[in-house]
């Protein structure tokens, strides 16, 4: 590993900056409440199907840059490039996409601990346009590294960071939609806040693994 890398640490509180997105947060509630009637375990099976779908994307983004390897330099360039793009994307809100990630998928016809699995493993793929910039980035970090076992652990911890947060607000009683709606509002100054780190990690690694070696 070295500074251009990503830390379990840093995985996780990406995941839970990743739950601030509004269309993501709001939707909890309505998720939960339709799960729980389903079981009392459901909400955990849905995190462990968003944990296998986030691994998995680990796993095979880490493949990719394992193949890559020997064109270290290009691809370090490339994920610094996007990391900055995606940055840039969060601070001036330019993804457009988000609109499509506010299916909650609660048509998965099987019920219980299976059909909570199904539904965490399609939320997993659904939400991805409305945590893309977060997550891509990520991504991108474990391409460059190129280690697989260490890219799927990683987007375990990620996922760990998002589905956390989740299982509170799935047995907590407390917790509303009006109020997570209210939190929401917040999401722009997460985002911009996020957006700014991006694009200092995408420069810090042009900086450490482009031109330092040039």
């Amino acid at each position: 590993m070295d500074l251009g890398g990503v830390t379990p640490v840093a995985a996780f509180a990406a995941g839970m900056i990743s739950i601030f997105s509004p269309c993501v947060l709001p939707l909890l509630p309505a998720i939960f409440a339709y799960s729980t009637s389903k079981g009392p375990l459901r909400p955990v099976a849905i995190v462990l199907g968003l944990s296998i779908s986030f691994t998995i994307m680990g796993v095979i983004t880490s493949a990719f840059g394992s193949f890559f390897q020997q064109y270290l330099l290009y691809l370090s360039a490339f994920a610094g490039l996007v990391i900055i793009l995606f940055g840039f994307t969060l601070i001036f809100d330019l993804a457009t996409f988000n609109r499509f990630a506010t299916l909650t998928g609660t048509d998965v016809k099987e019920k219980g601990l299976l059909g909570g699995l199904l539904l965490g493993m399609s939320l997993g793929i659904i939400w991805i346009p409305c945590i893309g910039p977060i997550l891509a980035s990520i991504l991108a970090l474990v391409a460059v590294e190129g280690d697989i076992a260490y890219g799927a652990f990683l987007l375990f911890i990620y996922s760990m960071g998002l589905g956390i947060p989740m299982l509170v607000i799935a047995y907590s009683a407390n917790i509303s939609s009006s109020v997570l709606s209210n939190i929401a509002r917040y999401d722009m100054y997460v985002k911009k806040g996020a957006g700014v780190v991006l694009i200092l990690v995408g420069l810090w690694m042009l900086y450490s693994n482009v031109f330092v070696r040039l």
